[in-house]
């Protein structure tokens, strides 16, 4: 072998063994590079399931928000309609516990698994509690129906009742007015006579000395017998009563002077009665009225000429 072949192969096999290992590290370096491909895919895919585990986390969190913000308004719902004090607090006391948890589930991130747990096993509590309620409300309400309409039907018993009380109590005012003017004493065939000192007929009014009246109870076998009062009262031409005292009878609620009083026992047979009025003062000329009062009724009345 020359020396020029030597150096020639020599030279070849450096170039091969170069060559080689080009070729050696392009490949590793291919691989890495798949290798860093392919890692970086992995890490960006557990990027995005993480971010839409994340995204799950807080719908799930808004959701449990939402269930927990309805709890509290059908709580506040059932306060405003119900009338019993005892559940209204009763129902307050879980209103309250489910804005307390309502504050903590705000607190809580997302990702606090263990904590959205806790919080999501606390409502199927406050949902199962809420139902118990709502049973007791339904059976309240249905209790409170049966006694409204007892009430109505007692109300309705009632007013019929009432009614019939009425009508009954009006039926015996009539009677009792019937009765009552049946009984009531009735004074006819009046008389007046006008005397002198000498117990002669007066002709004039400055010789008037004695008014002397009389009339008839007439008979009535619908009153009942026993003593009298009667009361006579004489006005004179200016409607003034004649009296002598301050005596006064009742009579439609109000309180009447009288001119003269009588005491009388009535038998229920036709009785006259006889009154006088002895003349002390000066009667002017005119017409003079009599009323007769009896049982606070007017009986009758006549009236009198003085000339």
């Amino acid at each position: 072998m020359t020396k020029n072949t030597a150096i020639i192969t020599t030279i070849s096999v450096v170039a091969l063994a170069a060559i080689g290992g080009i070729i050696y590290l392009n490949q590793r370096l291919g691989q890495e590079r798949d290798s860093r491909q392919e890692e970086t895919a992995k890490v960006a895919k557990m990027v995005e399931e993480n971010k839409q585990l994340q995204e799950l986390a807080e719908l799930d969190k808004a959701e449990m928000e939402e269930q927990y913000q309805q709890f509290e308004r059908q709580y506040e719902e059932l306060q405003n309609q119900l009338r019993n004090d005892s559940l209204i607090a009763q129902i307050d006391i879980e209103r309250r516990r489910t804005q307390q948890l309502l504050e903590e589930l705000r607190r809580t991130k997302a990702t606090d698994i263990a904590e959205i747990t806790r919080l999501k096993k606390e409502i199927a509590s406050l949902r199962a509690v809420l139902r118990d309620y709502l049973v007791q409300i339904d059976s309240l309400n249905r209790s409170n129906e049966a006694l409204r309409v007892e009430n109505t039907t007692i109300r309705q018993q009632y007013t019929e009742a009432s009614s019939t009380i009425s009508n009954i109590s009006e039926e015996n005012t009539k009677l009792k007015d019937k009765v009552d003017k049946a009984a009531q004493l009735d004074a006819t065939g009046f008389w007046v006579k006008l005397s002198n000192k000498r117990g002669k007929d007066a002709k004039k009014a400055k010789d008037l000395k004695t008014i002397s009246f009389g009339f008839n109870i007439v008979k009535n076998v619908t009153a009942s017998n026993g003593e009298r009062v009667i009361y006579a009262r004489i006005l004179k031409p200016d409607n003034s009563v004649l009296k002598t005292s301050n005596g006064t009878f009742k009579y439609e609620n109000t309180e009447l002077d009288y001119s003269i009083k009588k005491v009388i026992e009535y038998t229920g047979e036709e009785q006259a009665v006889t009154l006088y009025w002895n003349v002390n003062e000066y009667f002017s000329p005119g017409n003079y009225k009599i009323f007769i009062f009896c049982d606070s009724q007017m009986i009758g009345k006549t009236s009198f000429d003085i000339k």
